[in-house]
């Protein structure tokens, strides 16, 4: 049946049309992940759909007696003296009144006799037939299993809103599958979550029962468990059956099918058009007695403004970042030899032994805490006695939270790493998004995934021939992680990157280092690569 229904919705803000006509079913059971560019509308649809904004024109339909849980990218505050158990309990506090009142009811029940007994049991039975279909007895099984699954254990006494932001959205999500809504939205649900932890939440996902609308820039997760995909374009949709990767196949043949009907649409066009003119000239020379010429001319004028207009595909547009290598390191990049990782007392790893040759593309893994940013930290400090830098490396470095020391616009900022006049550089600045009255910009008014590109543009023009990455895929959409990936692949020089974006390393690593039990095993491979051994 359909759980949801979305008919010709119009919404604007201000002058910007960002829905125009967008229409959708979403049948019981479904998971649907909506894909687009940033600012396509896609948290728009989500708001929409919880209720949280009004469309302007069009009107949406919920199936009668569904119940909601809403993820939103930024977490909401609760009172001072909320604990994270109160706000993870909080969704079932029905469930949990009721439970109280049986405990009283079984209470009475042992002190009264005859009719009133009688009368008692009769409130007992139907109160715990409800406890029952709500799923009472299964609660704190299932509570327990969501908590220790998001490995929260040790923030349930804690105060929520003392809290980290990322801690806050695990919590909030944690609480939202307790509710067990029949209808979950989610916008990015993976954000801040490890490896283990995600593999987690898919097997979670794929087996609920219930319908899932959900907005993600992890590819590998929409892959494991999305069945319908939906682009929005030009505040519209187009829906595609089956996983990402299913996605982009059909997507590119649709795209190069009707690429190819707009070009053909394009020289019928231009066909009539010169047609018209030719015969608006012939009944010029022929005048007086042109007419039918002119009215011919109109007749073809109707034809063409009747004529259906073939839209011109949206390509993407790739960023082009090729990585500039005048000199290439030495074999040896670096070189750990018995090193302990700690910080004061706390050992993080024990006893490293490791080689990173020149051109290797390296993942470093392990879960939340294990000591990952710790260790490329203290590589890139280069005062260690056990960690030696290669000859002639030349690191550059983005990490997982960028900070400019600068004030300076975009175009002046970037003007210190780039050789050449001002439209150059700008001309530069556009293949990175940064363009028009964009480049003036401040620094300190960057988003994160435009601290990300302008950190890229930095690297770029700074010959490096090593790059370490702390979580790269953070703060940028899967357009500019595409581009990215291409550019590592075929960058001549050493890669060593800390993620938890498995499509991401898919396409990049060729060697896996996994932190794990304080220790540091390796694999050759890619992130699937690994996987298959590890199982195995």
């Amino acid at each position: 049946m359909i759980e949801i229904n979305l008919n010709k919705i119009i919404k604007s803000y201000g002058f910007n049309r960002v829905l125009d006509e967008f229409s959708l079913e979403i049948k019981t059971g479904e998971i649907v992940t909506l894909v687009g560019e940033n600012g396509c509308g896609k948290s728009t649809i989500l708001n929409i759909i919880s209720g949280d904004e009004k469309c302007d024109k069009g009107n949406i339909s919920i199936r009668n007696g569904s119940t909601i849980g809403y993820l939103k990218q930024i977490p909401e505050e609760k009172s001072e003296d909320f604990t994270v158990k109160d706000v993870l309990y909080e969704s079932v506090s029905d469930i949990l009144n009721i439970n109280e009142k049986l405990k009283n009811y079984e209470e009475k029940m042992m002190k009264l006799t005859g009719e009133k007994l009688n009368e008692l049991v009769i409130k007992y039975s139907n109160l715990q037939e409800k406890f029952i279909n709500m799923g009472g007895y299964e609660i704190d099984i299932q509570i327990n299993k969501i908590i220790n699954g998001f490995k929260i254990n040790d923030l349930v006494d804690k105060k929520y809103n003392n809290l980290s932001g990322g801690e806050k959205r695990i919590v909030s999500l944690a609480a939202i599958m307790i509710k067990n809504p029949s209808i979950l939205i989610l916008d990015e649900p993976t954000n801040h979550l490890d490896i283990e932890t995600l593999e987690w939440f898919e097997d979670f996902i794929k087996k609920y029962k219930g319908t899932i609308v959900l907005v993600s820039h992890d590819r590998y997760f929409i892959n494991k468990v999305s069945s319908k995909i939906v682009l929005i374009e030009r505040g519209k949709e187009i829906i595609f059956n089956g996983n990402y990767d299913s996605f982009i196949e059909e997507n590119e043949l649709r795209i190069e099918r009707e690429f190819k009907e707009y070009k053909d649409q394009s020289k019928i066009i231009a066909a009539m058009k010169k047609k018209i003119k030719q015969l608006e000239e012939f009944g010029k020379l022929a005048y007086p007695g042109g007419e039918p010429f002119f009215k011919r001319a109109e007749n073809i004028r109707k034809r063409l403004d009747r004529l259906e207009k073939v839209e011109k595909p949206i390509i993407k547009k790739d960023i082009p970042i090729n990585f500039i290598v005048s000199d290439r390191s030495g074999k040896d990049v670096i070189v750990i030899n018995d090193y302990t990782l700690k910080i004061n007392d706390n050992i993080l790893i024990e006893n490293i032994n490791l080689k990173i040759d020149y051109n290797d593309k390296i993942c470093i893994m392990g879960s939340n805490g294990c000591g990952k940013s710790t260790l490329l930290k203290r590589i890139l400090k280069d005062n260690e006695p056990n960690i030696k830098i290669g000859s002639n490396v030349l690191i550059g470095y983005i990490p997982q939270e960028i900070e400019f020391s600068s004030n300076k616009t975009i175009l002046e900022y970037a003007r210190m790493y780039f050789e050449g006049d001002e439209s150059h550089l700008r001309s530069a600045l556009s293949k990175f998004y940064f363009y028009g009255e964009n480049v003036f910009k401040k620094i300190s008014k960057l988003s994160g995934g435009e601290k990300v590109r302008l950190k890229l543009f930095e690297l770029i023009f700074s010959n490096i021939n090593c790059i370490i990455l702390d979580e790269p895929t953070n703060h940028i959409d899967i357009n500019t992680k595409e581009v990215l990936e291409e550019a590592l692949k075929e960058f001549k020089g050493t890669v060593i990157f800390i993620s938890h974006d498995r499509y991401f390393i898919n396409k990049v690593a060729d060697k896996i280092l996994y932190i794990e039990n304080k220790n540091i095993k390796e694999y050759i491979g890619n992130y699937d690569d690994y996987k298959n051994k590890i199982i195995k």
